[in-house]
């Protein structure tokens, strides 16, 4: 970067003072940091600009710049009593023409809020609405938000002049600084009010339960966050209103369990189906599907039923519903069961535990 500061602001070394200030101007709005948000060289830049200037536009300081140049001792610095916002001031009227700087910005926009929404397992699935009721700071129609009585206005700040901030001097080791406070007679605001309104008491505003019907888009989770902006509280007379943030709390379903995009489900087979194979008619979260169980299935065999699990929040398509075989072995024999699988054991040749005996056995089989 030059440090020229005639090259820096664009013109020759014999230019006017009205030509450094429309080269200044031209070039401290293009470089501005709010017209370059996060952008490290244009706020070097700038400042660099900024520094120029301030030394081209006073004569002793020109000609001491023209003699010793940028490392030469100099006079003041720009970034230092008065800073940017005196500079800019002095051109626009009182702060940046960007909206940052020293004037007053107007009414200041209420707090963003915080609530939770509980939602049903298949709204989080397919989407839809849920209504939330939150406690929230809402504009007062009978005095439009002015705070002021219907009838009556607000008062120009007389110790700000309406400008919201006042300007304090002190003495420091660099010489006199020169700050800018929020006016301590009107809050910032830069107007008072003679006589407030009966029902926000000159807030603008009252603080009461508001209802809203929210989207839930599809394929959310728990603990996932939606943002609906402009839900918020509203600001004190006529400020904007802040965002409200929704945390997701996604209630259980009785028969899947989500796995990320997709759903998962226990399938509890009798040995029999698992051992002849099958046809299920299977309960989706879209419908009736047929599930073709082979023989010899065994549990932990996994079905996967593409498209029937959860929607991608931020792009198209579902996951998949992963059906996990559970193979159920029967405890409660009737007599005729049991001799039907021993009869089975012997002619595959297993080993089997031998009849109950006793009397306890010949009761539970007469019980049976």
């Amino acid at each position: 970067m030059s440090t020229d500061y005639y090259e820096l602001l664009g013109v020759s070394r014999d230019a006017s003072p009205d030509e450094l200030k429309r080269a200044y101007r031209t070039a401290a709005r293009r470089y501005h940091p709010d017209a370059n948000p996060d952008d490290a060289d244009a706020e070097a830049r700038f400042k660099e600009i900024a520094r120029a200037y301030e030394t081209l536009s006073d004569p002793q300081k020109r000609a001491q710049y023209d003699r010793y140049g940028a490392d030469g001792p100099q006079m003041g610095d720009p970034f230092g009593a008065g800073g940017f916002g005196d500079i800019f001031e002095a051109f626009f009227g009182g702060g940046s023409p960007f909206g940052g700087g020293m004037g007053r910005s107007g009414p200041t926009s209420g707090p963003d809020l915080q609530a939770a929404v509980d939602v049903t397992f298949e709204t989080a699935v397919f989407g839809g609405t849920e209504e939330v009721t939150v406690r929230t700071a809402v504009a007062c129609e009978d005095c439009e938000a002015s705070g002021a009585k219907p009838g009556t206005h607000a008062e120009t700040c007389r110790q700000c002049g309406g400008a919201g901030q006042v300007r304090q001097v002190r003495q420091s080791i660099l010489g006199q600084m020169v700050t800018a406070v929020a006016c301590p007679a009107c809050g910032g605001s830069g107007e008072v009010i003679a006589d407030p309104c009966d029902t926000c008491h000159g807030d603008g505003r009252f603080v009461t339960d508001k209802t809203y019907t929210v989207d839930i888009p599809a394929g959310v989770d728990s603990g996932s966050t939606l943002r609906l902006t402009g839900f918020g509280a509203a600001g004190v007379r006529g400020g904007g209103r802040g965002d409200l943030y929704l945390q997701v709390r996604v209630q259980p379903h009785e028969r899947f369990e989500r796995d990320g995009e997709h759903l998962r489900h226990e399938l509890h087979l009798p040995v029999t189906q698992a051992a002849l194979g099958t046809t299920i008619h299977f309960e989706t979260l879209d419908g009736t599907e047929e599930i073709d169980v082979p023989r010899g299935t065994q549990t932990g065999r996994v079905f996967r039923l593409r498209g029937r699990g959860v929607p991608h929040v931020r792009g198209r398509g579902r996951g998949d519903l992963l059906v996990r075989v559970v193979v159920d072995t029967p405890t409660d024999l009737e007599p005729e069961v049991e001799e039907a699988l021993r009869a089975i054991a012997a002619q595959r040749g297993e080993e089997v535990a031998p009849p109950e005996k006793g009397f306890m056995s010949r009761i539970k089989s007469a019980l049976r």
